[in-house]
């Protein structure tokens, strides 16, 4: 399969506030409360919170499309460490990496994986890092594939309701 990879720009924050929306529904609908799902989506996925993300230079986004300028599949969303496990200033945090069901097994994980890691290593980071819901056995599952390992754990607001992530990491 085919995608266009793009590094997200002004033009992308409803795209990436629609794509970033419908993935977090497909996850975790029937999973955790769905109430809480909608309130967590309109605070955490608009276009005005990936306007602002956009807009700071320590943040790195990219987004995927089946062709270009066509509807958006997935996004890698890439900041500064906000995990509680230590830290140093050679970390990056994959802050998404977000990709619709219907684009599962297609290679675009490995390949968002592939941009996080020659971004980081582009800047001399040392450690990538995550928080990933310790009930999505399939993300659990893909991290694990590609070299990460458990470091800690944290708490997730999602729209009020509480959930305990893994913190995992890799060397860069």
């Amino acid at each position: 399969m085919i995608f266009t990879v793009r590094a997200a720009g002004p033009d992308d924050p409803a795209a990436l506030a629609l794509v970033g929306a419908a993935t977090f529904l497909e996850s975790y609908a029937g999973v955790v409360d769905g109430r809480a799902i909608i309130r967590h989506c309109a605070k955490q996925h608009t276009a005005a919170v990936y306007a602002a993300s956009l807009a700071n230079p320590a943040h790195a986004l990219w987004i995927a499309e089946r062709a270009p300028g066509a509807a958006p599949v997935g996004y890698l969303h890439l900041t500064p460490p906000a995990l509680p496990v230590e830290t140093g200033p050679g970390d990056l945090e994959i802050k998404r990496i977000y990709v619709l069901a219907s684009q599962h097994r297609l290679g675009l994980g490995r390949r968002f994986m592939e941009l996080a890691l020659n971004h980081a290593r582009a800047r001399n980071a040392m450690r990538l890092l995550l928080g990933v819901y310790q009930g999505n056995s399939r993300a659990l599952a893909f991290y694990e594939r590609m070299g990460f390992e458990k470091v800690g754990m944290r708490q997730f607001n999602v729209g009020g309701c509480t959930y305990d992530d893994w913190v995992l990491a890799r060397p860069v």
